[in-house]
């Protein structure tokens, strides 16, 4: 075992001790951690299904090594926007959108709308579609996505 790592995710104290301290973070919240909301795509950072928060900003968990979090940062998962057991407004919304088909994107797209939303609760069409710029989607639900972020928006 290597050295512990403690950081925050979705308001719970964790402490890993990996045996490579730049295990990218992914795999530290799938394999440790069981949590199945970040996915992994390219490994490189480019399509962004591994989208998590860190203190607040969209990060690609596939390429950030676990020796990159601070003590006590926070981390947020897909599982962790949901308050109480109530899904968060964008959640909802996918849901509501039908924005979903395989399903793989999804929580990219739903994290970087959640940063997106609590940077800018009012974004503009062509704020969403920058933003999600970033984000591969192989299906096509590229329109239910855009409109299932301004849903969230106008809920808000």
């Amino acid at each position: 075992m290597g050295k512990p790592v403690s950081f925050s995710v979705n308001g719970r104290a964790v402490t890993v001790s990996p045996d490579d301290p730049d295990i990218p973070l992914l795999y530290v919240l799938r394999n440790d951690l069981e949590l199945r909301g970040p996915r992994f795509g390219c490994g490189l950072g480019q399509c962004g299904s591994c989208t998590v928060h860190v203190d607040g900003q969209a990060m690609r968990s596939c390429t950030l090594p676990l020796s990159a979090l601070q003590p006590g940062q926070k981390v947020v998962t897909l599982e962790g926007l949901a308050a109480n057991g109530t899904p968060h407004p964008l959640q909802a919304a996918f849901v509501e959108e039908q924005a979903a088909q395989c399903g793989y994107c999804i929580n990219g797209m739903i994290m970087q709308s959640a940063a997106l939303l609590a940077k800018n609760p009012r974004p503009s069409r062509a704020e969403i579609l920058q933003a999600l710029g970033g984000n591969l989607c192989r299906c096509g639900t590229h329109l239910r996505i855009v409109r299932a972020v301004e849903r969230a928006a106008a809920s808000l």
